[in-house]
């Protein structure tokens, strides 16, 4: 019988997977060469272009502005309150693309160094929940910075195809061919997520994350929404 935390990998590892395919499958993404976004495979266009054109009336560019823009994003601000008042950072725990690399870095630091942070005061038991014991060695270093590095650069290329064609960056990747801006934008962003996974992972999720910080605020509204209890 799969465990909970199983799920919850395997529903985090999905959203992964769809986090870093969304822009090839043409699922969602914003295109700067095209000027528009894409959703499902079609053009999501407000018409400012029409309108400037005289092909549209301003009442018309209003109403797509409304429909196409601040309700969608007042609905999944919607959806996101009420799941969160009611069962708080739930996002964040099964769905978040960041808190999956947040973990996957924290076991390996626990490996490395006995904690999950190098901030942490305190390292952790040596003794798992499960009964079996992890004993912090140095020699996991090398497999955590690679992680750190690893996870850093697909995140930067994932952002990428989030703005330009996917298949141009991923051929572009390929034959070694990328322009000097793409190369510019994969070794900034790489350099700086580096950076992040290393040494600010939590630091990030508690102080630097929006949709975190609103989930947190919808969570402590609600007097009886659900805690961890020990």
């Amino acid at each position: 019988m799969t465990s909970l935390q199983d799920k919850r990998f395997l529903v985090r590892a999905a959203f992964f997977a769809l986090f870093l395919l969304a822009p090839p499958l043409d699922l969602l993404r914003f295109d700067l060469s095209q000027g528009h976004a894409i959703l499902l495979g079609q053009p999501w266009v407000i018409g400012v272009d029409r309108f400037v054109g005289g092909e549209i009336s301003a009442g018309h560019l209003a109403f797509n502005v409304l429909t196409r823009v601040l309700l969608p994003i007042v609905l999944a601000a919607a959806v996101l309150v009420g799941v969160s008042y009611k069962w708080g950072r739930v996002y964040c725990g099964w769905l978040c693309p960041h808190f999956s690399v947040v973990e996957t870095i924290n076991a390996l630091m626990q490996r490395t160094i006995g904690k999950h942070s190098l901030w942490d005061r305190r390292r952790l038991p040596e003794l798992r929940p499960d009964g079996s014991a992890l004993k912090p060695r140095p020699i996991w270093w090398p497999a955590t910075m690679a992680a750190a590095l690893f996870f850093a650069f697909l995140w930067a290329v994932a952002l990428l195809t989030y703005l330009l064609p996917p298949g141009e960056i991923y051929s572009n990747l390929w034959h070694a061919s990328l322009t000097p801006n793409q190369a510019r934008f994969i070794g900034v962003g790489t350099l700086l997520l580096f950076i992040e996974f290393t040494f600010a992972r939590h630091l990030f999720c508690r102080f630097g994350c929006a949709v975190g910080l609103f989930q947190s605020l919808a969570w402590m509204a609600n007097k009886k929404a659900l805690v961890i209890g020990f």
